[in-house]
């Protein structure tokens, strides 16, 4: 598997930036609805510990075979930070398969940045070499099972602490 490391991406409104520990105080604001944490759990963080997060975060997996990727999704026209994305790789008896996700602030859900964004990822992740993108969705999450949808995954049958396991092929 070779390393890969998040670089900008661009698409017709975002910006996909790799996340820096800077990015921590703007994106505590964005992440603040406790609404965010309904299907995830949890609370939202306060700027340090989202800064905590993040130091580790860009260090890197403490795994070596694993290798986690990790943007903030820039709207251009407002110049503001919006969510994240994220692709956790791994091998696995194929070769890399990533492991997605993405969130949106809720002041800007609704508007299709989340999807913007997700196919922006799973579209560079096929010019990689990552053969297979899944993402854990909980059941009665509509808007995320929208998301993965336009982002070509579909659902399967298999659940994982509660949520439905999406998958999409990224090679022929």
């Amino acid at each position: 598997m070779s390393v890969m490391t998040a670089r900008p991406l661009s698409t017709r409104r975002l910006d996909l930036l790799p996340l820096h520990v800077e990015h921590a105080e703007e994106m505590a604001t964005v992440l603040s609805d406790p609404a965010l944490h309904t299907f995830i759990g949890g609370t939202p963080d306060t700027p340090q510990a989202l800064h905590s997060r993040y130091q580790r975060m860009t260090a890197g997996s403490p795994d070596p075979a694993v290798t986690w990727l990790n943007w903030v999704i820039n709207l251009r026209d407002a110049s503001c930070l919006t969510g994240t994305v994220q692709a956790t790789i791994s091998p696995d008896g194929h070769g890399a398969v990533a492991e997605i996700a993405w969130v949106v602030g809720t002041p800007w859900q609704g508007r299709g940045i989340a999807t913007e964004a997700a196919r922006a990822l799973v579209y560079w992740l096929s010019q990689q070499s990552v053969h297979a993108a899944i993402a854990h969705i909980h059941p009665d999450h509509g808007a995320s099972g929208a998301v993965a949808t336009a982002a070509g995954l579909t659902p399967t049958d298999e659940q994982h602490d509660g949520e439905t396991r999406w998958h999409r092929s990224l090679k022929p």
